[in-house]
């Protein structure tokens, strides 16, 4: 099948339907079996407990890219039906503006439990502003790990080694990538693994804020001095908002007390970005001529 004509149905999908059931969803199973493993091993050094936490995480890449190269091996229509579905299930455009969405209330407590869907800290020690701060955070953060890396892996490589093994390896750094003490050493491969493949999008993901205000943008990328990539895309969703986004102890960017109405702005900023992704996407794949194949 075309590139062109898989990402299109893929994104079609996602528009209209949302995501799969969680029973056949791949990056479910990523994390069930990231879950299944870290649950049997008892941590005993450093050592052991890095090299486990690599074995994990490479069955885990392992039967990711045996899902993505299941297209190759089946026949026409089954072939074309997995590619359009796995490719469909390493993005999550639709449903990140429907959990996002749901944290506009001025329900405190459906606040927070809205936003402890889509975020790790605590939401019932934080105040409204930090749960408006954690929602467009969220928003910001995982417009690149959901839509912006997985779709340019995509275009790097196809579905094997592309989309599918990215979200895998995203999906570790979410579940074992943990500076604690259950974490520190068996996480710390898909940690830095995650590191390295979010590198380049993540800078991507900033290159596509600066048609939104260059100047704003490219002064708050310098202040992303607190992590390698995470910050990245906080701090221009930071500028182009002009309110402060923050996760006490981690990352501070300046601004005006985040509100509901900062929240539904930064939707519309969601989706001016995702617009500007896969125009790029389209004519980059449509410039291929059709020639490439998934």
């Amino acid at each position: 099948m075309g590139t062109l004509v898989l990402f299109l149905l893929a994104f079609t999908w996602d528009l209209a339907l949302g995501e799969p059931p969680a029973v056949v969803h791949p990056v479910v199973w990523f994390g069930k079996m990231a879950g299944f493993l870290d649950s049997r091993y008892e941590r005993r050094s450093p050592v052991i407990d890095f090299t486990a936490g690599l074995i994990t995480a490479l069955t885990v890449i392992f039967l990711a890219f045996l899902l993505s190269i299941l297209p190759f091996y089946t026949h026409f229509p089954l072939n074309y039906l997995l590619a359009v579905y796995l490719l469909k299930s390493s993005f999550a455009i639709r449903s990140l503006h429907e959990h996002v969405s749901r944290t506009v209330t001025n329900d405190l407590e459906e606040k927070r439990r809205a936003v402890s869907m889509i975020v790790s800290r605590d939401t019932k020690i934080l105040d409204e502003a930090h749960l408006n701060s954690a929602a467009i955070e969220s928003l910001a953060e995982n417009l690149n790990d959901s839509v912006i890396a997985p779709l340019f892996y995509f275009l790097l490589f196809g579905l094997p080694p592309g989309a599918v093994v990215y979200r895998a390896v995203n999906t570790l750094d979410a579940m074992l990538g943990y500076r604690n003490e259950r974490y520190e050493f068996f996480g710390k491969f898909s940690a830095r693994l995650d590191d390295v493949l979010n590198f380049i999008p993540a800078r991507l993901t900033v290159l596509l804020y600066l048609p939104l205000g260059r100047k704003k943008v490219l002064e708050y990328y310098k202040l992303a001095r607190f992590k390698i990539n995470s910050d990245k895309p906080i701090a221009v969703m930071s500028a182009v908002l002009r309110v402060w986004l923050e996760k006490p102890g981690v990352y501070s960017f300046p601004g005006g007390e985040p509100k509901n109405e900062d929240i539904k702005q930064a939707l519309k900023v969601y989706w001016t970005v995702v617009a500007e992704w896969t125009l790029i996407i389209t004519i980059l794949l449509g410039g291929l001529g059709g020639c490439v194949h998934a």
